[in-house]
């Protein structure tokens, strides 16, 4: 924002003495430094906005500890300030190189908007091809090929500098074989899935196909309607796992680039249930005789795509809004067992299946 904007708003605090004068101090630090705070806050909020109340506070009461904890740890020891770096052409090669990771991080949230509208505008591979471009510039740039306008002359290379340019270079060539399917599991989750790119063919992921589940080594989702795979789940008399998920969920994207690939999981997802993917931001609207509005936890849900029909879903029939989320049903759709979200051990998910499995079998 305008550097005007901030000033004006600390000029407004410092002429008050009231509590109008914390508006304007909060204004100022809003305007200077703004973070993406929807992650933490938001899920917070939407808890409170639920009844739930000890969580969300303690959430809230860390984030703006933290945020304060600079402030007053300088405001009791004032000499500490004067142990800090001097800034210098050192500081505007940081700010360069912040620069060019936060337009990776900017890539990333235009990939989340294209895949929830199915543009194709960043398939998998120009999104890996992006990223591989900003890491050889940052690397480049470390090494001193180049220079920005307000950068010192470097005169000599910097262990410091060197480490950190070796660390780009490192990363150049890690996500090079990503350009023609590899996993690259280090940045799992930020890249679009791998059915989302130029050539699916032999590539893992969680898009529409046949049966041959795992024959890319990754189990393929073949439903994303709840009750057309229900219908199947009668049919072949097994119990349906499903995994509420989204288009711009990075854990979503995780689970199912390193847990489901596990030979264990795939093989109890293959053989043991129908599974259905529903994203809760998917965008393709609703016929608008299927169209209303419904009342929950104190929050409307206007239903008038796909995306909201399973986001209320969700929300209603589990009291959870967070992705990704898998639950396991019988065919009348009684919960079986309990619930998972997302976790880097792949036991635990087995575990989960295994206890699904054990209560339909019980059942039946």
């Amino acid at each position: 924002l305008p550097a005007s904007w901030g000033n004006k708003m600390d000029m407004a605090a410092s002429k008050r003495t009231d509590f109008v004068a914390i508006f304007f101090m909060a204004a100022t630090l809003a305007i200077v430094s703004f973070s993406c705070t929807g992650a933490l806050v938001g899920t917070a909020l939407a808890t409170a906005a639920k009844g739930g109340y000890g969580g969300p506070a303690l959430v809230l009461f860390g984030f703006s500890f933290a945020l304060s904890l600079p402030f007053m740890l300088f405001a009791i020891f004032p000499s500490w300030l004067n142990t800090l770096p001097k800034s210098g052409g050192w500081l505007n090669s940081v700010k360069v190189v912040l620069g060019l990771v936060e337009i990776a991080f900017a890539f990333k949230f235009l990939s989340n908007a294209d895949l929830v509208w199915q543009a194709g505008l960043l398939k998998r591979e120009v999104f890996i091809g992006v990223w591989i471009a900003i890491s050889l510039l940052t690397a480049l740039y470390l090494f001193g090929a180049y220079r920005m306008p307000h950068d010192s002359k470097m005169e000599k290379l910097s262990v410091t500098r060197f480490v950190f340019g070796l660390f780009f270079v490192f990363m150049t060539i890690y996500l090079l074989p990503g350009m023609w399917g590899a996993k690259v599991e280090l940045i799992s989750g930020f890249p679009p899935p791998m059915t989302y790119a130029e050539n699916t063919g032999g590539f893992a992921g969680g898009g529409s196909g046949g049966g041959d589940h795992g024959s890319s080594g990754h189990f393929e989702v073949e439903y994303f309607d709840y009750y057309e795979a229900q219908e199947v789940a009668k049919t072949e008399g097994k119990p349906l796992l499903i995994d509420y998920t989204g288009w711009a969920c990075v854990n979503c994207r995780k689970m199912e680039e390193t847990i489901w690939p596990n030979k264990e999981v795939m093989k109890r997802m293959s053989e043991d249930f129908v599974v259905v993917s529903l994203y809760v931001d998917e965008r393709t609207k609703l016929p608008e005789s299927e169209w209303r509005t419904e009342q929950y936890g104190g929050k409307e849900f206007r239903i008038r795509n796909i995306g909201n029909k399973w986001s209320y879903m969700q929300a209603s029939k589990y009291n959870v809004n967070a992705q990704p989320y898998y639950v396991i049903e019988d065919h009348n759709g009684n919960q079986l067992g309990g619930d998972a979200s997302w976790n880097s051990d792949p036991q635990v998910f087995i575990d989960f299946l295994e206890e699904g499995k054990q209560a339909y079998m019980k059942a039946h």
